[in-house]
């Protein structure tokens, strides 16, 4: 029988690196990062209620989403944040729940979700995978990855459930605060406990 399996992290915590390399093992990985650049694209389905909540100004002159600056309101506003959340999230559920359906009958799908436990969608998996770094590594990575002070960098992080709380919730937990070897490691080991459930 095949898992359904949350992967899970907070920013700058390494999960693309674990898509990525449970891709190259030959899982099949639905990123909701990646439905929600279709949905956010230009002329995409939430584009017409997040000008109503924003502002037209939200969009470009060329019609594409002004992602620096719906970041910095929403990384600085929780009501904002929610507001956008409950444009987009109903649409990347619908898309992900039909490819879940599609590819679950040919092995095990992770379900790649930064904010996983935050929308309650843990209850959909059998078992949760949280990637973890401490703090000082999470910032340092997502200043340097997005040109971020650290005040800007603390406020995507804090407007995040806490990691600690993340890996206290989770079945397995992979450490990425050393070498990228040392994380493929890991998923090796939890690969091949998966093909032995």
């Amino acid at each position: 029988m095949y898992k359904i399996i949350g992967l899970t992290g907070g920013i700058a915590s390494g999960k693309t690196t674990v898509s990525d390399y449970l891709k190259e093992r030959g899982y099949t990985v639905l990123d909701a990062d990646a439905y929600s650049r279709k949905t956010t694209a230009k002329n995409g389905p939430a584009i017409p209620a997040i000008k109503k909540a924003f502002g037209d100004d939200i969009v470009n002159a060329d019609g594409e989403l002004d992602r620096k600056k719906l970041g910095s309101i929403i990384f600085n506003d929780a009501d904002k944040r929610r507001e956008l959340n409950e444009i987009v999230h109903p649409l990347i559920r619908d898309m992900m729940n039909s490819d879940e359906q599609k590819f679950i009958k040919e092995g095990h799908v992770f379900l790649d979700i930064p904010l996983l436990f935050e929308n309650g969608l843990n209850e959909r998996c059998d078992f949760v995978v949280t990637v973890f770094v401490d703090r000082d590594t999470q910032i340092k990575r997502l200043t340097a990855r997005n040109d971020l002070t650290v005040e800007e960098a603390e406020a995507r992080i804090n407007s995040q459930m806490p990691l600690t709380e993340k890996v206290h919730r989770s079945e397995y937990r992979l450490d990425n605060n050393g070498n990228p070897e040392a994380l493929y490691e890991q998923i090796d080991r939890f690969a091949e406990e998966l093909e032995s459930l």
